[in-house]
């Protein structure tokens, strides 16, 4: 999920960074197609390219989070928002113990909706958490790496995630199996997304592609670290 360099770390390689970087991803089903842990490693690739280009201490993957909404499919599981909120507070708390007074998020899952309310009580005084990538970032990228499904339609184990994962981990994905199923959701946190979806799939992994993923990575990353550069104040 993250790069060996991040893996052969020790304490003195760490110095004393102004940022951490913490990747939340899910364990969650991901249509026929795509692996369960999809969004932590998008989240790794995604953390892992924010944290070179900003010199954060990259922390690692939390690979479980609120994946209730696909409770109607097999293998996934979830945390409680309030046992979601209350690790990365933990972990804001170790950072600042050691100095490192500010946390940029990188949330590969959409319904981890708590993240939003840690943030804005983080950031009441000043600005400590960054969380992204934001609705903004997502639709830029998908225009610069020519996804032609919205960031709307294109919800879950669609064209973005299959192309990131067939251009970062294609031995994972299993296009033979791949489903196209378009669906709007208007109560997805009451009725959960097999109510909406057969497949398990909203979007159009047919049309995915590795040149894609690659184009969507490198932009959302470019994006996403002059956003924490210029939030919290740091140099390029």
């Amino acid at each position: 999920m993250l790069p060996e360099a991040f893996l052969a770390r020790t304490a003195a390689d760490v110095g004393r960074p102004a940022l951490a970087v913490l990747p939340v991803g899910a364990f969650e089903q991901h249509g026929s197609h795509l692996p369960l842990a999809t969004d932590s490693l998008i989240a790794g690739a995604l953390a892992a390219g924010l944290a070179e280009e900003t010199g954060a201490l990259l922390l690692p993957v939390l690979p479980v989070s609120c994946s209730q909404e696909h409770a109607g499919f097999p293998g996934t599981v979830w945390l409680a928002a309030g046992t979601l909120a209350a690790v990365v507070g933990d972990m804001r708390a170790s950072l600042a113990h050691a100095g490192i007074e500010r946390l940029a998020i990188v949330n590969a899952h959409g319904g981890n909706l708590v993240l939003a309310h840690l943030a804005r009580e983080a950031n009441l005084e000043a600005p400590r958490v960054w969380l992204g990538p934001g609705r903004h970032i997502q639709e830029a990228a998908f225009a610069a790496a020519g996804i032609e499904t919205s960031v709307h339609d294109d919800m879950h184990a669609g064209e973005y995630e299959t192309s990131v994962l067939l251009h970062c981990w294609p031995q994972l994905v299993r296009m033979a199996d791949a489903a196209d199923e378009l669906a709007e959701r208007p109560q997805l946190a009451v009725k959960g997304l097999a109510a909406y979806s057969r497949s398990g799939t909203v979007g159009r992994p047919t049309r995915a592609t590795a040149a894609k993923g690659r184009a969507a990575l490198a932009a959302m990353v470019e994006a996403m670290a002059a956003e924490v550069r210029d939030t919290f104040g740091l140099e390029a």
